[in-house]
This record gives structure tokens, C-alpha cells and sequence, in this order.
């Protein structure tokens, strides 16, 4: 279930795990608002602070060695042919007919529809979204939701600490005696900011696409994928309605036959 922590990808780990910890000793060795509180025993937003970048290291660690839906056997593309019948698979569009039989190049195992070939982690992936360098692994089927939830917690640790850094900004009598004083934290603030807003528009767009059961692969290469290069621009055969896709995304556990979705969907009346 879990990769080697000291396999590949232990150097970016280790550096963000490394500047996680820097910064919240920062935080806490200045003159900002978690050490006053801290000094006058007011320790509950102290301790709730730490535990947040606690519970934020442990999941990026869940997340960045959890399998994300590797496809190692084809005992798994058994649940397509049990799942769906032969009067199914005759109502697959032309355009689309050869999904049965797809077989990876590379690893040379059948591929579940939504998935895909990583070139990075060497494997097919089930409901493949994308090969993430900040956690070097892929996201799919098995810790999507939790990368999604990473990217929420991690948002609100670096907006928490950035305005716990801002607070600790204080007053000089030249504007060179400013720098000095407040340099650290200024480099904090400069080093948060930029990261909550690109967490914040991961965040945004990966919550986009799975209110549309849409993955981060099929919203950029939908042109050039076999089952969906064929549907229409707006149209999206896994799409259930918003409250639907995201109640399925973060509250059912288990594999899903897509392929049963699909054509489902498909035969549905206009």
C-alpha cells in the first residue's frame, strides 16, 4: 500500500518536510502573535497551530507514499468483464470500440478505462490524474481525495502562517534597521504568499473537476483520449450532477467500474 520512504523522491520530501519545521520555529522564536501567547500561557492557538502542521506533514507523507491505483496484475480488469454485459459492450461507439482490448505499451497489462501510463513511477494508474513533483507521485483512484484534503489543510497552514508572520512585523526608527529587524519574517511572508496562492488554485481547480468526475488528464488531453475524444465539448459521460460527483468522490470507498458509467450513460435517453 505504502512506497519506501527512502526510495525515490526522499530529497523532496525531506526538503519539505526540513522547511515546514524551519518555519514554524521561526514563528514561534520572533516576537509574533503564537509566541506572546505562548509566553502569557495562552497555549490553545499554539498547540492547534502545531498540530495543523503536524497532521499537514503526516498526510503529504500518506499521500506521497500511498499507491495511487497502480495496476499490477490483470486480475483487476476482471470486475469489467463481470460488471458489464455483452448487450453493453455492443452499444461502445466505433470511435470507441477498441477500449476492450487496450493493452499498455509499456507495461503490457490491459487498461481499465481512466486509466493511464505513468512514465515517472513506470506503472499504469487507475482513474490517472496527474504525476505530482511536489509529492513525487501520481495522483489517482486510491489518494486523490486525500491529496485533495492535503491541498485544504495545507492552505490553511500557510494562511494561518502567513498571518502569524505579519503579526510579528514590527516598528523601526529608518527603514534599514526595519529590514534588519523584521528580514526573517519579511522571507517568510515572501515564501508563504506565493505558495498559499498556488495551493489555493490546485485547490480550486482540482475541486472544479470533481464536481464534473472529471480528471486533471482528461480536462487537458480530452482530444486525444479514445472514450471521450468523440463526445461533445460540454459533455462529460461520468458526470452525475455536482452534489453526486463530489458526494462519491470524498464519502465511497472502492474501486469503480467506469466502464459501466460510461455506458450507462451512453444509453440513457436524450
Amino acid at each position: 500500500m505504502f512506497k519506501n520512504v527512502f526510495g525515490s523522491g526522499f530529497l523532496v520530501r525531506t526538503a519539505h518536510v526540513v522547511l515546514t519545521w524551519i518555519i514554524t520555529l521561526i514563528l514561534f522564536l520572533y516576537d509574533t502573535e503564537l509566541r506572546k501567547q505562548e509566553e502569557t500561557g495562552q497555549l490553545l492557538q499554539p498547540v492547534l497551530f502545531v498540530l495543523l502542521v503536524l497532521v499537514s506533514v503526516l498526510l503529504y507523507f500518506a499521500v506521497s507514499l500511498m499507491d495511487p491505483g497502480f495496476i499490477l496484475t490483470e486480475d483487476s480488469d476482471l470486475q469489467f468483464t463481470l460488471g458489464v454485459t455483452e448487450e453493453q459492450q455492443d452499444m461502445i461507439p466505433p470511435s470507441s470500440k477498441s477500449l476492450r482490448q487496450r493493452r499498455c505499451g509499456r507495461c503490457l497489462l490491459q487498461q481499465p478505462m481512466r486509466s493511464k501510463h505513468c512514465q515517472t513511477c513506470q506503472h499504469c494508474v487507475r482513474r490517472y490524474d496527474h504525476h505530482c513533483p511536489w509529492i513525487e507521485n501520481c495522483v489517482g483512484e486510491r489518494n486523490h481525495r486525500w491529496f485533495v484534503l492535503y491541498l485544504a489543510l495545507q492552505l490553511l497552514v500557510l494562511l494561518w502562517g502567513l498571518h502569524v508572520a505579519w503579526t510579528g512585523l514590527g516598528h523601526a526608527p529608518s527603514w534599514s534597521r526595519w529590514l534588519r529587524t523584521n528580514g526573517v519574517l519579511l522571507a517568510v511572508c515572501g515564501l508563504l504568499a506565493p505558495l498559499a496562492l498556488v495551493v489555493l488554485l490546485l485547490l480550486g481547480s482540482h475541486l472544479y473537476l470533481v464536481s464534473m468526475n472529471a480528471t486533471t488528464w482528461e480536462f487537458m488531453s480530452r482530444h486525444r483520449i479514445s472514450y471521450l475524444k468523440h463526445c461533445g465539448a460540454d459533455e462529460n459521460p461520468f458526470d452525475r450532477g455536482a452534489a453526486r460527483n463530489l458526494w462519491g468522490f470524498f464519502c465511497q470507498w472502492g474501486s469503480v467500474v467506469w466502464e459501466q458509467a460510461y455506458f450507462r450513460e451512453g444509453s440513457d435517453p436524450v
